[in-house]
């Protein structure tokens, strides 16, 4: 009898160190509380599972500058990795999921080995849904006046509204999603993409009942043509020539798209199906 009990117990002990820590980034407007339904699933299905969800930049503060958070976030995930050798895997959800992008890009030599990326705008945001969320009364068609503005880069939407109708401007004024998608040359773009195809795993999810990135297909580095057709990833200058290491880590079978219907957008990571078809299966 007690053999058995122990036997059971150095079981659960083993089971426990199975799984890497997890750090989990909130999206926009909210913070790490909007996270604990996910942080619970994670500790119960995956038990012995360290998660640190990340606090930082809540409520309105997500709306400071992407590079401001960014810096924050990549300070956070390597104190975060340097106590866990082995390595450790970041979720991130919505806008916290192009940001910790962002981070792990700047991050050359970090130890994180799956990256999700939950609903997130890794191409970009053009659309009145999303839009809506944060400031009422603007319209998407007119958004670049604000954005494309200095004042409009001090916000974190600013620094990834990519207007599929006015790339001159995006290019010229916007800070910040242009450089992490290396579409401009910079002296750090050798180390974004070294940061990329450092990952052993990139798992992008998304799906067309999203309601909120737009398109949705941005969850998954597409995006819309000047026509406002939707160009896939694949087809993509940033996939074609390789600009950050997408197509390397899918010609090494490290990338994994995931595209799952009728989940809106708030529903990701508080729907515990959804949870548990596609984002505890990549948590090893």
């Amino acid at each position: 009898m007690r053999l058995r009990l122990l036997l059971a117990l150095i079981a659960c002990f083993a089971g426990s160190l199975a799984y890497r820590p997890v750090v989990i980034l909130h999206g926009i407007l909210s913070g790490a509380d909007s996270m604990d339904f996910l942080v619970r699933e994670i500790e119960e299905l995956h038990r012995g599972t360290i998660v640190y969800n990340c606090d930082k930049f809540s409520g309105w503060y997500s709306l400071e500058n992407a590079w401001r958070q960014v810096e924050q976030i990549r300070d956070y995930l390597s104190d975060v990795g340097k106590q866990h050798q082995e390595g450790i895997n970041v979720l991130g959800y919505s806008q916290g999921g192009l940001l910790a992008r962002a981070a792990i890009q700047s991050l050359p030599d970090h130890n994180v080995k799956t990256f999700i990326s939950l609903s997130s705008p890794q191409a970009g945001q053009y659309g009145t849904s999303f839009l809506h969320l944060i400031f009422p009364d603007l319209a998407a068609k007119t958004a670049f006046e604000l954005f494309y503005s200095t004042v409009g880069q001090h916000t974190s939407v600013g620094g990834y509204w990519n207007d599929p109708h006015k790339q001159s401007l995006y290019m010229k004024y916007s800070e910040f999603l242009p450089l992490i998608n290396n579409e401009k040359q910079t002296s750090n773009s050798t180390s974004f993409k070294m940061g990329m195809v450092r990952l052993s795993k990139l798992v992008m999810i998304g799906g067309p009942n999203d309601d909120v990135i737009t398109p949705w297909q941005s969850s998954h580095f597409g995006y819309y043509d000047e026509d406002q057709e939707v160009i896939p990833f694949n087809k993509r200058k940033i996939f074609t020539d390789d600009s950050i290491g997408i197509r390397t880590l899918q010609e090494a079978g490290k990338l994994l798209i995931i595209i799952k219907p009728h989940v809106h957008h708030l529903g990701w990571h508080t729907n515990r199906a959804v949870i548990h078809q596609v984002i505890l299966p990549y948590l090893d």
